[in-house]
């Protein structure tokens, strides 16, 4: 009896961005922190895949886009561990894990109400104290932020 092979066939990206190892639980923050729904590009998005290193995992496929770094930081904070692939003529060329940088401008909101940056027209600056469990505090009224209290600017 012949074997019966069962695949999830998925075009495959000319030019482009892979994401791969999103936190399953992330993923869509990450569409969301990327702003997909206003991109007139093809984009694949798969959740809940078995991943060895995360247990369950998201990967987003983005044609014919390339994203800047701030994007990029962006993502770190959410999905400290993905990685990042990029596609030119069907190959990879480069391949990397997100890494937050020490210092992020007017990517996180302090939560201190009091705070300048809520109060005065300028940018937001923190630095980062934990890249592991990411964790921030603001330059300017030393709020210290945990991942799961960061809002996005």
């Amino acid at each position: 009896m012949a074997e019966l092979k069962k695949e999830l066939k998925v075009a495959a990206l000319e030019n482009g961005t892979v994401i791969d190892h999103i936190p399953s639980e992330k993923l869509f923050k990450v569409v969301e922190i990327l702003k997909l729904s206003e991109l007139d590009k093809a984009i694949t998005i798969g959740n809940n895949f078995a991943s060895k290193r995360i247990g369950k995992k998201g990967i987003i496929k983005i044609a014919d886009t390339f994203f800047k770094e701030e994007e990029i930081n962006r993502i770190a904070i959410v999905a400290p561990k993905a990685k990042i692939n990029i596609i030119k003529n069907y190959e990879v060329i480069e391949k990397y894990e997100v890494e937050l940088p020490d210092e992020l401008c007017d990517i996180i909101k302090c939560n201190n109400p009091k705070c300048i940056t809520n109060n005065e027209p300028m940018h937001s600056v923190f630095f980062i104290k934990d890249k592991d469990n990411v964790s921030a505090k603001c330059k300017y009224c030393e709020q210290v932020v945990n991942l799961e209290d960061i809002k996005l600017a």
